[in-house]
């Protein structure tokens, strides 16, 4: 438990000196026009109060990720709250904050094109693709699994159960991506952001009252994942793989630039951006606890399961055992909400994309429809293989979680480029020192991994190395000989 605190108190020291660091490099105008209040469309440049901007952005980003991927990540031990905690403060939150904040400061302009504007027009050309290609995976897969939470709590949980409820989720997707944003999204989100704040706070007074005998940095920070499936995962890079939203998400920079249309002012980015993953921070790392205890500290047998459980599993049977029916009711609506709402924003960024690259002005509902029919039919085919196949959700899961980190490298060299570019010497560094570590992570591990080329875990180390000392001479080559000066 000693780790924990410790780890939750790094995260507010965190937001407090290396958040304001952060801000003051960036340098907001409190004077500067937003796009919300400059061009104010009615439709998805909004200007909306900061507190629903922050719970709208919290739950966006959150999805089932920071409980979750938290939840398989604690079982390499403490070395997930160093994870949560270095990867927060130093690259996630960084990650969210600038490419909100060039957003802002570029009329509001989509991830793809900040990543064109930095890195140049081919690779924009690809991110274009690469970001669609994501979104409509996030819309995919976070539809069948709280579908199935719903079948079985409301429902008998037979697959008809479940097919009900993901026609449901679907109908809702449609209108929530069609309707100005502040209709829905802007009205219901913060509710479901206090359900899911409730369920971490719940968690954490649980955790409190039992104060359990849970893995501390001090006792080492090996994987303890034999016992529980995962003999054979090194630390690096699978963990950083696993537990990515909670720490470093490519995902966030598409739903940073999605809420930078709605800020009024400047100032607010800090704690809107960075501030939002320092709680799903939080939030992580109170799930990482308790999973500790359920894997091993006895939290299995007092409520009835075993140390193989899943994630969900988990989730549904801890909040039971602490929470009573209510609270669980309550706690559930959280892990519901979070997957859907992710999802539906995840769509309505690929439409904003799309419009963008046709030049589609989105005011008239006519022209939404134009994108939204198609991109629906896509992510329909997705999800249809998802449930034929037996294996389907898990397959798509894992590519998504790669595709994700991947994103979040191409995001994280586009702000390099933005600081070298516009704010000095060494300011760069930043985010430099996440781009080349994330980079080292997303290649070594489709290096290594089963459903990459499958090399062996042992060379991970070497081929770390030799990306991390192929990124740092690319980069240096590019910045004393290829820039513009």
């Amino acid at each position: 438990m000693y780790s924990y605190l410790i780890s939750m108190l790094a995260l507010v020291l965190g937001y407090i000196f290396y958040g304001k660091f952060v801000q003051k490099i960036f340098g907001p105008d409190s004077e500067r026009l937003t796009p919300a209040v400059a061009i104010n469309d009615g439709v998805d440049y909004v200007p909306m109060p900061v507190w629903k901007v922050f719970m709208v952005q919290f739950l966006n980003i959150a999805g089932t990720g920071p409980i979750f991927g938290a939840i398989m990540g604690a079982k390499f031990g403490p070395s997930c709250y160093l994870w949560v905690v270095f990867g927060c403060i130093f690259a996630g939150a960084v990650h969210d904050y600038l490419s909100g904040m060039v957003s802002i400061r570029n009329g509001g302009i989509d991830l793809p094109t900040i990543v064109g504007r930095y890195l140049g027009k081919t690779t924009r050309a690809v991110m274009l693709t690469f970001c669609v290609v994501l979104l409509v995976l996030v819309g995919a897969v976070f539809v069948y699994s709280p579908a199935s939470i719903l079948g079985d709590l409301l429902g008998d949980g037979s697959f008809n159960a479940v097919m009900i409820w993901v026609g449901v989720i679907i109908v809702y997707y449609v209108l929530a991506t069609l309707v100005p944003i502040d209709k829905i999204i802007g009205k219901i989100y913060p509710l479901f952001a206090f359900a899911l704040i409730f369920m971490a706070i719940a968690m954490m007074v649980g955790l409190f009252v039992k104060w359990p005998v849970i893995p501390e940095f001090w006792q080492g920070l090996g994987n303890r994942g034999p016992s529980v499936g995962l003999n054979g995962q090194s630390i690096f890079p699978c963990l950083c793989i696993t537990v990515a939203c909670g720490a470093i998400s490519g995902f966030h920079a598409t739903q940073s630039t999605l809420m930078a249309r709605c800020l009024t002012n400047e100032k607010l980015g800090r704690p809107v951006f960075y501030g939002t993953v320092i709680v799903e921070g939080m939030v992580a790392l109170t799930w990482a606890a308790v999973a500790s205890y359920f894997f091993f500290d006895g939290g299995a047998e007092e409520v009835g399961s075993t140390m193989s459980a899943a994630a969900p599993k988990v989730v549904s049977d801890v909040s039971r055992a602490w929470l009573g029916v209510a609270g669980s009711v309550l706690a559930l609506l959280g892990v519901v909400a979070a997957p859907i709402t992710s999802g539906d924003t995840a769509l309505r960024s690929a439409r904003l994309i799309i419009a963008d690259v046709f030049k589609y002005d989105q005011k008239p509902i006519s022209n939404r429809l134009r994108i939204v029919i198609p991109l629906f039919a896509v992510t329909a085919l997705i999800l249809w293989f998802n449930i034929a196949n037996e294996d389907g959700f898990n397959i798509i899961w894992r590519y998504f979680a790669l595709a994700n980190q991947a994103l979040s490298c191409f995001t994280l060299w586009a702000l390099t480029s933005f600081l070298v570019k516009e704010r000095g010497k060494f300011a760069y560094l930043i985010t430099f020192i996440p781009a080349v570590f994330m980079t080292t992570v997303c290649i070594t591990y489709i290096s290594t991994a089963k459903i990459g080329f499958n090399l062996p875990m042992g060379w991970s180390g070497w081929i770390a190395a030799i990306v991390s000392c192929a990124s740092i001479a690319l980069f240096y080559s590019w910045y004393c000989f290829g820039r513009k000066k």
